[in-house]
């Protein structure tokens, strides 16, 4: 198969590149490297430094002939969302809208897109099913939102087969390839960031939830478990029909829980300050996986330790990311 993969250059499409890449499939990477690097793109594939809000640049990619695409480009800071919703609604609304259009006019038909959990918001049940209301409370998740309903919209009328992977929270690394952003918000580096002495301390953001221990509650899923998602559903992707699959372990861990994990598998006992909760962080949020299950024949198989591991070996060969 020939697979376009967008922000493959990014730390989970680097990851699902290298894996369509090992089963076979013939691979073109399309990254703007406005955040991604141009070390994680795996060697053996095909690489376009293309941004997808540039239309012309982006049909000319397309036209190159593919039989799918997974689109992982996309801005993903949710306080920057916050701060500049319209840069979010340029970069993840228009961006996939001109992708759409180069799709339509090559032909292609597949499609595989990078969704979130921040389409629900702030649910007052777990665990969330694909059929819980989308409430986003955030920039970010409004513009997935109508990513995922534009994408819904291109099914019906011109008979996209697509499907929207919505991930809860993403962790662990993969041989060579790991997690390197600027700025880092994800709760797992940053303890690993702790155990490394990169930073003086971790903090956890809240102590009073009703949760067992106190703190907020996440569900956690491999990257690699995440990869292999996008390819089964690369392969089931059906014409004229959009569907939403959750992603996640279908279990939920703690902050305090993470921060154990990553004392037990670093050997390091670093600071640990206790703070306020912070605005808009719910206490528990955990992903229903069922239909993962049925529709893609998906297990997570890697638990919290393996993606702490995997991210400490990461972290400790490549101390300064990939500028290393």
């Amino acid at each position: 198969m020939r697979v376009l993969v967008t922000g493959g250059a990014g730390y989970i499409g680097s990851i699902a590149a290298r894996q369509l890449r090992d089963r076979g499939d013939d691979v073109t990477v399309l990254d703007s490297l406005y955040r991604g690097h141009r070390g994680a793109i795996p060697d053996g594939v095909r690489f376009e430094p293309v941004d997808l809000l540039d239309l012309e640049a982006t049909t000319r990619v397309l036209t190159a002939g593919f039989d799918g695409v997974l689109h992982f480009a996309a801005l993903a800071l949710v306080a920057e969302s916050v701060a500049e919703p319209q840069r979010y609604h340029r970069g993840n609304v228009v961006s996939t809208l001109n992708l759409l259009d180069a799709m339509r006019a090559a032909g292609v038909r597949r499609l595989v897109a990078s969704s979130t959990c921040a389409t629900y918001g702030e649910p007052a049940h777990v665990p969330i099913t694909e059929d819980t209301p989308p409430a986003p409370v955030n920039a970010y998740g409004n513009s997935k939102l109508a990513m995922d309903r534009m994408l819904a919209d291109e099914a019906r009328a011109h008979g996209l087969g697509a499907i929207s992977l919505r991930y809860f929270n993403v962790a662990g690394a993969s041989g060579d390839l790991g997690e390197d952003h600027e700025p880092e918000t994800h709760l797992i580096p940053l303890v690993l960031w702790a155990a490394s002495g990169r930073r003086g301390s971790v903090e956890i953001h809240g102590t009073d939830y009703p949760t067992p221990d106190g703190s907020a509650v996440r569900d956690y899923v491999h990257v690699e478990d995440l990869g292999r998602a996008h390819l089964l559903a690369l392969d089931r992707a059906e014409p004229g029909r959009h569907e939403i699959i959750n992603l996640g372990s279908g279990r939920g861990y703690s902050v305090r829980e993470v921060v154990a994990a990553a004392k037990t598998v670093t050997g390091v006992d670093f600071t640990v300050l206790e703070g306020p909760r912070r605005a808009g962080d719910p206490p528990n949020l955990v992903a229903a996986i069922e239909r993962a299950r049925e529709r893609l024949g998906w297990e997570p198989t890697k638990s919290l330790e393996d993606m702490v591991r995997d991210a400490w070996e990461w972290f400790q060969a490549h101390p300064r990311g990939y500028a290393d």
